[in-house]
Parts: structure tokens; sequence; C-alpha cells
């Protein structure tokens, strides 16, 4: 990884050379947007005049403004795009990752919704997909929106149930069997353990020593020894760290051997609701300033913070190599 510096010594005068793109993309939105207000006006007011029903004089109002403010809008949402892939592609290379604006094909995103990591979901869009190594192991990351659908009685309309990153890890430890670490649900942790299964395999509930992880995750297994075996109270310490690193933001993850198919021993899954990262921010302000830069930065930060916390060597016994 190279320090900021460095890296914003590097994009500074590119993002400098698209400065004036970016000053004539903004005007012309607001341009556009000034006509389109004053098309629609007109248009109501003629559709008024002329006695056409009030809900055909708004929507073709409606229509007609937001045409053109889109069309007006097109070179900066352009722009957008250029500036959040070249920095994404820049920052990633500097972290040794390399980047995908979506994922060929999401990894694994199924055996997160059977395991109960992510909701089931109505709508799915995927973005913004790292890839790399680190202590031996590869990795695979990428940005997931859920979307549920909603019935009221006069219409239908979608809500957003997770907004986060999805991490595939080859983990470097043999993995036998499934373990799940799910959120701790209170007085409602007898009944969950009572439904969780994979594969046809019932899970049982793993005991653990450490107080502090237990106040916030459960603990699910096909085989007591070898759960015990993965969550060790190193490992456990890091996941507590990862919670910190995230804010709190929901985190949870399954150890499964049925996953490996050439990837490693076995693989480890993690979800957390992260929100949208790796965005360059509004393109109404200067591009070339380092706030905006070092924004992403943290992103790709948090991309090593988390992946050190999981995969950093760890001693294990000797007899499950």
């Amino acid at each position: 990884m190279r320090n900021f510096e460095t890296i914003w010594n590097e994009l500074e005068p590119w993002l400098a050379g698209l400065e004036a793109r970016r000053k004539a993309a903004v005007k012309r939105l607001v341009r556009g947007s000034v006509i389109g207000g004053i098309a629609a006006l007109i248009i109501f007011i003629v559709a008024f005049a002329v006695d056409l029903p009030f809900p055909v004089a708004v929507f073709g109002a409606v229509i007609t403004g937001f045409g053109l403010a889109a069309v007006a809008g097109a070179p900066l949402h352009a722009l957008r795009t250029e500036v959040k892939y070249g920095l994404n592609e820049r920052l990633a290379e500097a972290f040794s990752l390399r980047y995908a604006p979506q994922p060929a094909s999401p990894a694994r995103f199924e055996s997160f919704r059977s395991h109960g990591l992510i909701p089931n979901s109505d709508k799915r869009s995927f973005e913004d997909h790292f890839s790399g190594e680190a202590h031996g192991a590869a990795f695979e990351l990428y940005e997931a929106e859920l979307k549920q659908r909603r019935r009221s009685k006069k219409r239908t309309y979608y809500v957003t149930v997770f907004r986060g990153v999805l991490i595939r890890i080859a983990f470097p430890r043999t993995i036998e069997g499934v373990t799940l670490i799910t959120r701790d649900q209170g007085i409602f942790n007898a009944l969950d353990g009572l439904m969780r299964s994979a594969n046809g395999r019932r899970l049982e509930r793993i005991g653990l020593v450490d107080p502090a992880f237990e106040r916030i995750f459960q603990v699910y297994g096909t085989d007591q020894v070898m759960a015990r075996y993965l969550m060790t109270p190193t490992f456990m310490e890091r996941v507590l760290a990862l919670e910190t690193a995230l804010k709190g933001k929901n985190v949870r993850a399954v150890f499964d051997e049925g996953l490996a198919e050439g990837f490693g021993k076995g693989e480890l899954l993690l979800a957390a609701e992260t929100g949208n990262l790796f965005e360059p921010g509004s393109l109404f302000q200067p591009l070339n300033v380092r706030e905006r830069v070092q924004a992403i930065y943290r992103d790709f930060e948090l991309i090593e913070e988390i992946i050190a916390l999981v995969l950093a060597p760890d001693e294990q016994p000797e007899w499950m190599g």
C-alpha cells in the first residue's frame, strides 16, 4: 500500500485536468433545469387553458421538466462515472487490488442468502467489485443493495433492506461443516436456534467463553469441535474489532466447507451494512480537493483492515493443519 501523499500527488493533476469539463457540465445542468422548469410551467398553463384534465396537465408538465433536466444532466452523469471508475481503479492498484465496476457474477450470493446473512429481496443490484490476496489467501468484495417490495392500499413500493459489502475469503485454515456467526436475538435466541440448519443438517448453538462476544453474536455449527477450533479467542477479538471498525454495522459471517471448489480449504463469507462506499462525492464542488480522494482512500483502508483482522496469522493446533 502506498501512502496517501504519494497517491494524492499522482491523482491531483488528473483531477485538475477534468475541472473545465466539470464546470461546463454543471452549467449545462443548471441551464437545462431552468429551461425545463419554464417549459413545464408553459405546458401546464396551456393544458389548463385548453381544459385538459388536471392529472394530464400535471403529467405533461412533469415529464417535460424532468426530461429536459435529464438530457441536460447527461454530461455530468458521464463525468461522475468516469471520475468514480478512475479513482477506484487507481486506488485499487495502490492497495494491490483488482477493480471492476460490477462483479461478473456476484460471488456466493445465494449462499449469503440461504445462511441468513442477508434478507430475501425482490430487487437487487451489485457494484464495485474488488479482489486480491492477503496472507496467502484469495478474497473478493463487492457492494450489494437489496430491496423488498411492499404494498399499501394505494401503491406498490420498494424498501431498501440491505446496503453494504459482501466478502468472500478463501480461509487458510481447514474448515469442516458449517459454523455460523449471527447477531444476538435476545429473548428470541431459543426460537432462532430451532430454525437454524444448513444443507439439511441441524445447526447447534455453540457456547463460547467470551461474554463480550456473546453479548453481540450467537454462534451455531454442525460440529462443536470444529466450531470451537475456528472461534479462537483471538478470532473473536478480531470480530469485535471489526464490529468497532465498521461502527457496529451488523457484521455477520459463516464458515462453510462446501464452498471451496478450488478456492481454498473452505470459505468465510462475511456481510456488513456499510452503506454506499467508493463514491466520488458531489460534482458541484471542485474535483481536485484532497478531502474527496481521502474519503475514498479511507474506504480502501477499511477493506484492508477487514481482511487483516480476519486473515492475520493465528496459532492453531498442529493436528488441525
